[in-house]
Parts: structure tokens; C-alpha cells; sequence
């Protein structure tokens, strides 16, 4: 693949900017991609991203009801051929001196492919009207620092042909502006086969929004538009319709939903500064939007709210002129950290979202939960998904060189909103987890995969070292296969074993777009 043209690099060089302001925080002798707490705004920023170590009154008001059990969950014995972890979720400084690191940790789990050097934060599969099986996935974890590592594909979002998920192949790279740097904004609607994303960065970047098509050849998907609509981009999210994008910017206060009823001519619908929206989520219907906030400076924006909110999105839905939006209820937790995302779910006929905090430091390590939303208006926190590593604070661990981003969860995603029986998770350093929620209030782990990359094995970079797994997984159910990507080594395919104890993923796969 050729590398990108100069006008693409002049539209997305928006990043430039904040790459040298940013400079500072990333280095060669740290992981590649890592924020390191600067001066400034930023050092307060990255106290901030741990969580209210004391939350405010107005957090006290919103607590979850609920206190549940928020140790380590539950795991399942290893199949014959696993290789274990001695701690769930570790991968200790012994073993990269022993070797052990070097075979990885797996559990009811194997890898089946694996291809790059850089990931992101997203994977998402489509099957097109021809047949042809597709994966895309953000190369870039930091944008410009991964080019070097990205070989001739260059940056870009990669189309992997899955025909043979032993051997992907990169068939395409989507190198339009958003597509280089979509930070947290990768969305696919499986319903309209469209693809969006708006130009994100771990600050903020200007909103291009780009749209392809990918319902007739997912192999090359076609362009239908790319234009500034977003506001500032950082996260984003699709109405299962298809027909609102939703582009959220956490730094920079903004909330906007982006029309695409017709994907070549986005319109602008409605924009907000009156939150602090990470990502967002639209239930089937599109009426409500489950917003996970995380405000970064107490006693401004909402009192600094760190949690969940529910917004009233109907208007915007119907497409009312002058929409307006209004908060449904708030929930927070004890481990609160920077809420990452939350998905609605349906499980036995009852409503749930599938909530994930991202970082944390000192005791507040956020990590996953499911909740309960049964009652909108009051939510409340069913079950805590955590591992055993997910204690707070810095190891001597290899990779474990920052006070946030370590042994701690980033995304969840899951391969059902109707019954699923399992979800998948990246948290960071520990990998890939696979934990079965066929009972809600009783998650148990069941599988994990974590390859941590050892020292001097980049091309690039030397000093990376260990896991950095920041994607929301995407999954095969027909082959019992989970995909996601590492921030520090590529892209994987794990098949799940009969070790694991699910036989599906879902009782039946719904999946409009997240």
C-alpha cells in the first residue's frame, strides 16, 4: 500500500499541533503511545483521571444504592495446554527475567493470527451483501508517534480480508482525516453498513467526520463523505438506526449528533457544551443516550460528575426543530474512575448496560460493571467485573511505568444486546478477558489471552515492553472467535476452547451498532 498523499496529511495535520505540544508527554523510553503527566492543566488532568479520591457531595447523591462485591471474579479452571497466569492479570517482572513472559499467559484460549506492530481502540467484523467477511481497526493509538512503526501500510484505519482468519490480509487502508487519527471514535452500523469516525486525539482534534459505505464490497469500502461536523472529536457513537452520529469530546465539554440520513451530505443537528461526555451509547430505539462523564476539575462542569448519564435524546430521534436534551437520572460507584463507555443490553427479559471505567489510580481503579436499568430513573450497580490485579498503584512490573494506565481496564464490548452469554474485555496490561454473564449478578471469568511484547522486540521503539490492549473486541461466533488489537503489538484472532465452558456467544446476535 502506498503511503498517504500529501493532502491527506495537510487535512489531518490539525494533530500536528497538539503532537509538539504534546511532545513532551511521549517518549521513546517509555510504551509507545503513553501519556507521562506533563506540567500544567495536564498534570491536573492526569490527577483528575484516577477519580474523585473523596467524591463531592453532588457524586454522594448519585452513589448506586447497591454495594457489591468488587474483588477479584471468579475464573474458570484452565484446559489442558493453557499457560496460566500465578496472579489474574499479571504478568510480574520475575517472569520477563525467567522467559515466562515470552510464551505469553492464555486461558481456554489460543491465538490463532496475528498481524502489525501498532493498534488502537476498536475492531469491528462485517459480513457485506457479496459475502465477503471484514475486519477494521485503528492502527493508531497516538497519532503522529505510530507512523514510524506502521510499516508501508502506513496510519489509517485497516480492512482485513477474514476469509481465512489464520491468514488476514490487509486488503485496504481508510486515509482520510478522521480514519488517521479516530482516537475512541470507530463506529460501525451494521443495519445502513456504514462506517464513521470522528478525528479524535486523547485531548481533542477538530470534528472531521468521515462516512463510508462498506454494504456492497467491505474489502474496499467507498467514501461518501468527509466534512468538519463533529465540533471536536474524541469519542463518538452510533444511533442503532444509522442515521445519528453522535461525536463526543471530554476535555473539551462538547456533545454533538451529526445527521447522516443521507451519509454523503452530514448535517449538524444539535451541539452541546452542558456535559463532560466520554462515550456514548443510543438504545435501540434512539430516544435515550448512556453517557459515561468524567469531569475533569472539581467544582466546574456539574461539580466535577464522574459516572453514568442518561439523556433524554428523543427529540434529536424525531428530529424536532430547536432539539431538547434533558438528563433522565446520574449513578456513580465507589471505584469510580474515568468512565469509558456504556452499552444497553437486554438479559431474561431485563435491561442492563455493560459500563467500563478506563485507567485509575490509587484505590480508584474503576475497571467494569453491569447495571441495572430496569428503572431508568433509578439505576443501580448489579455486579462488579474486576481481576485480581486491579488493585491501584504502580508495580515493578515492565510496562508499568505510569500512575494510570497499567493494571487497569480500557473497553468492553459485547457480541449481543439481546442475551449475550459472554463479553470481552482489554484491560491494558492483562490483555484480553473473556467473562461469562449468563448470570448477571455472578460474572465468572473464563478465558484471557495476554502476549506481552518483551523488550527490545519493536522495530521502532526498543523500550516498549508489555501488553497495552486499549480496543473494544469484535467476535466471530460461527468460529468462536474474538478479535481485538494491542496498542503495542498489532492485531490478534483468539479462538475461544471448550476449556472456556461457552458454547455460544449469544442466544441470538443482535447488534445493530454500537
Amino acid at each position: 500500500m502506498r503511503r498517504p498523499s500529501s493532502p491527506l496529511i495537510v487535512a489531518a495535520a490539525a494533530a500536528v499541533a497538539l503532537a509538539v505540544a504534546l511532545g513532551s508527554m511521549v517518549s521513546g523510553t517509555t510504551l509507545a503511545g503513553r501519556l507521562a503527566p506533563s506540567t500544567g492543566s495536564l498534570r491536573n488532568a492526569a490527577v483528575a483521571v484516577g477519580g474523585p479520591i473523596n467524591p463531592a457531595p453532588p457524586m454522594r447523591a448519585y452513589l448506586s444504592p447497591t454495594n457489591p462485591y468488587a474483588g477479584p471474579t471468579p475464573d474458570r479452571a484452565c484446559d489442558a495446554g493453557s499457560r496460566p497466569e500465578t496472579v489474574q492479570g499479571k504478568a510480574p517482572a520475575a517472569d520477563y527475567k525467567n522467559g515466562r513472559a515470552a510464551k505469553g499467559y492464555f486461558c481456554n484460549a489460543r491465538e490463532l493470527s496475528h498481524y502489525g506492530h501498532t493498534g488502537g481502540y476498536r475492531v469491528e467484523r462485517y459480513v457485506d451483501a457479496a459475502g465477503h467477511e471484514c475486519a477494521f481497526w485503528d492502527s493508531t493509538l497516538l497519532w503522529p508517534h505510530n507512523i514510524p512503526d506502521q510499516g508501508t501500510e502506513g496510519p489509517g484505519v485497516y480492512v482485513m480480508n477474514m476469509h481465512n482468519p489464520k491468514h488476514p490480509v490487509v486488503s485496504d487502508v481508510l486515509r482520510t482525516p478522521a480514519m488517521q487519527s479516530p482516537h475512541e471514535s470507530l463506529r460501525l452500523n451494521q443495519k445502513r453498513g456504514l462506517l464513521v469516525a470522528d478525528m479524535g486525539y486523547p485531548t481533542w482534534n477538530p470534528g472531521f467526520v468521515d462516512v463510508y459505505s462498506v454494504k456492497q464490497d467491505c474489502l474496499h469500502p467507498t467514501l461518501d463523505s468527509s466534512s468538519p461536523m463533529g465540533v471536536l472529536g474524541h469519542e463518538g457513537g452510533f444511533a442503532p438506526d444509522g442515521k445519528t452520529f453522535y461525536v463526543a469530546s471530554l476535555y473539551a465539554h462538547t456533545l454533538s449528533a451529526v445527521d447522516l440520513s443521507n451519509p454523503q451530505a452530514p448535517v449538524l443537528l444539535w451541539t452541546s457544551t452542558d456535559y463532560q461526555p466520554h462515550g456514548v451509547s443510543i438504545s435501540n430505539d434512539g430516544n435515550r443516550l448512556y453517557m459515561a462523564e468524567a469531569a475533569y476539575q472539581q467544582g466546574t462542569y456539574d461539580s466535577g460528575f464522574h459516572g453514568l448519564t442518561i439523556l433524554d435524546v428523543s427529540q434529536i430521534q424525531k428530529r424536532v426543530m430547536n432539539p431538547q436534551v434533558s438528563v433522565v437520572s446520574r449513578l456513580t460507584w465507589p471505584q469510580v474512575s474515568t468512565p469509558q463507555n456504556a452499552t444497553p443490553f437486554v438479559s431474561h427479559a431485563h435491561h442492563y448496560l455493560l459500563e467500563t471505567d478506563e485507567f485509575g489510580s490509587g484505590k480508584q481503579v474503576g475497571a467494569a460493571r453491569i447495571i441495572d436499568i430496569d428503572n431508568e430513573k433509578h439505576p443501580y450497580v448489579v455486579s462488579n467485573l474486576r481481576l485480581a490485579v486491579n488493585k491501584g498503584g504502580q508495580t515493578a512490573d515492565p510496562g508499568d511505568d505510569q500512575v494510570f494506565q497499567g493494571y487497569q481496564a480500557h473497553y468492553c464490548s459485547l457480541p449481543s444486546r439481546v442475551d449475550p452469554y459472554i463479553i470481552a474485555c482489554s484491560f491494558i496490561m492483562s490483555g484480553l478477558r473473556v467473562f461469562d454473564i449468563r448470570n448477571v449478578a455472578h460474572p465468572v471469568e473464563v478465558a484471557y489471552f495476554n502476549k506481552p511484547l518483551l523488550p527490545n522486540h519493536d522495530p521502532v521503539y526498543p523500550m516498549k515492553v508489555g501488553s497495552f490492549a486499549m480496543s473494544a473486541p469484535a467476535y466471530d461466533q460461527a468460529r468462536h472467535d474474538i478479535w481485538y488489537d494491542d496498542g503495542n503489538s498489532g492485531f490478534y484472532v483468539v479462538h475461544l476452547t471448550r476449556g472456556s465452558g461457552v458454547t455460544k456467544f449469544a442466544a441470538r446476535i443482535v447488534y445493530p451498532g454500537n
